[in-house]
Order: structure tokens, then C-alpha cells, then sequence
């Protein structure tokens, strides 16, 4: 039996993720902040929930050393984050610091952690959850498309580092998903110099055009794939927006496709 380690699987797309392995027949080991107020995973078989805050690297570390103790880890998921939307000149300092601590540091700490296990064993998958937002700029998402960005250069420069040792390391950018994410995982900073903009980027996100986007598992089902299909693949786009707008920008060339964004909300 395989096992997968995700973080941030206590709801959206973690949780779809950790469902849709376990229907597989994987052990999976479903981490969060609050494991003691999920009431379904803890309901299915070869699921185990632990307790973990990706900022905490003192508990990422002793968390990892016991599951490994425990369990040979073929694939782990980093999943954990949330967006913070806004100018930057909206955003604090503390909004700052808990955006790149949580969606960029967080993810390089699991996966250093995690790194000496896959080097040793010569072989093993990391999946990171970044965004079109990764590969794409857009307005009022300066933080949120740095720390993605980000994480699109860490995990390729490490598949690199890590191919020596049979060790894969891919990337799943998805596109809107419907989930809870604008609610339970979203922060944002108003500023009223930027109202009109926010405006523009804000019908975007209407509940009619959240309505098109991609249900978590169908997001999740791109993820098995990823840890699955054995190809020697960097990047997967998830979702048909994210598909189409990155075939968008590969077509025109980067610099044309940023005067076409800017022009739709400029």
C-alpha cells in the first residue's frame, strides 16, 4: 500500500485529495491545524489525521521524523495555503510575513524535511499545489503571485537537484476552484485609491462566474494523475481557465499577453 502525506487537508482541496487517494486503496496521512474538529476523514479507513501548522518548523520536523518512523512516504502534497488579495500598499507588515511564511516557507520546510527520506530510498514524488497566478501576474495579487511564483522556481530548480536520486518533484497550477478558499482561506486589504480596479478584478469572482469553475475533485483527479502517471513532468495545469489562459500567454509570447490583461482592466 501507497502513501501519501498532504498538508492543509481539512477542507477544498485537501480534502478531496485525501478522499480520492484513499478510494485508491492509499494509506494516507491527512495533516491540519485542527485535527480534532474534522468529522470525516477520521471516519475512513487508512486515513490518519495529524495535527500540523506548516509556519512551525520545530513541529513540521517532529511530525515528519514520527510519520517516517512509522511509514515509508512515497508522495507528499503540499497543499497549505491561503490567497491574500490586495495592493501591496494596502498590506501590513504581519499580512506580509504570514502570506510568503505560509504559502512559500511552509512548502520548504516540508519538503526539506521530507527530501533525506526520498534521496535515501531513490525514489518518491513531490507535489506542489501553486496557481496560474504562478504563471501568470494578475491585478490586486501581488503577494499571493509572488509567493506562487516562488514556488514555481523552487520546485523546478529542485526536480533538478533531486532527478540524481530518482526522485520526482511537479507542480499542479489550478485555475478558480469552488471552494471555501474565498471565505475560510482568503484575507484581503482594501485600499481606496484602487477601487475602480478592485471592482474590474472583483466581477471575476461573482458567484456566477465561481460557479464555472472547477469542483475540487476534478482538481484532485489531476493530482493522482501527477503522482501516478510516471512521466517525467514538471508542470500540470489544472482546470480549464488555467488551461486556457496560460495557452494564451505561450501563444502570444509573455510580453503581448501582459498588455492584454493590463488592457482588460486598465
Amino acid at each position: 500500500m501507497k502513501t501519501i502525506f498532504i498538508t492543509g487537508a481539512s477542507a477544498g482541496l485537501g480534502k478531496a485529495t485525501a478522499i480520492l487517494f484513499q478510494s485508491k486503496g492509499w494509506q494516507v496521512i491527512a495533516t491540519m491545524r485542527n485535527p480534532e474538529k474534522e468529522r470525516e476523514l477520521n471516519q475512513l479507513k487508512n486515513v490518519i489525521l495529524l495535527k500540523l501548522d506548516v509556519t512551525d518548523a520545530t513541529q513540521i520536523n517532529k511530525t515528519v521524523q514520527q510519520v517516517l518512523e512509522q511509514y515509508s512516504v512515497d508522495v507528499v502534497l503540499n497543499n497549505a495555503g491561503y490567497g491574500l488579495l490586495g495592493p501591496l500598499e494596502a498590506l501590513s507588515d504581519e499580512q506580509i510575513m504570514r502570506q510568503i511564511d505560509t504559502n512559500l516557507l511552509g512548502v520548504i520546510r516540508v519538503m526539506k524535511a521530507f527530501t533525506p527520506h526520498f534521496r535515501n530510498n531513490r525514489k518518491g514524488v513531490f507535489i506542489t499545489i501553486t496557481s496560474i497566478f504562478g504563471l501568470v501576474g494578475y491585478p490586486i495579487c501581488p503577494l499571493y503571485a509572488a509567493t506562487k511564483w516562488a514556488l514555481e522556481g523552487l520546485c523546478e530548480s529542485m526536480a533538478y537537484d533531486l532527478a540524481t536520486f530518482g526522485v520526482q518533484v511537479k507542480t499542479i497550477a489550478p485555475g478558480g476552484i469552488q471552494t471555501d478558499f474565498a471565505g475560510r482561506s482568503m484575507d484581503f486589504a482594501p485600499h481606496e485609491a484602487y477601487q475602480q480596479l478592485i471592482a474590474k478584478v472583483s466581477e471575476g469572482f461573482s458567484a456566477e462566474k465561481i460557479s464555472n469553475f472547477s469542483k475540487p475533485e476534478q482538481i484532485a483527479e489531476v493530482i493522482y494523475e501527477a503522482a501516478t502517471d510516471n512521466k517525467d513532468q514538471l508542470r500540470y495545469l489544472a482546470g480549464p481557465d488555467a488551461i486556457a489562459l496560460y495557452t494564451d500567454r505561450l501563444q502570444m509570447g509573455p510580453e503581448a499577453h501582459y498588455r492584454k490583461i493590463k488592457s482588460m482592466f486598465i
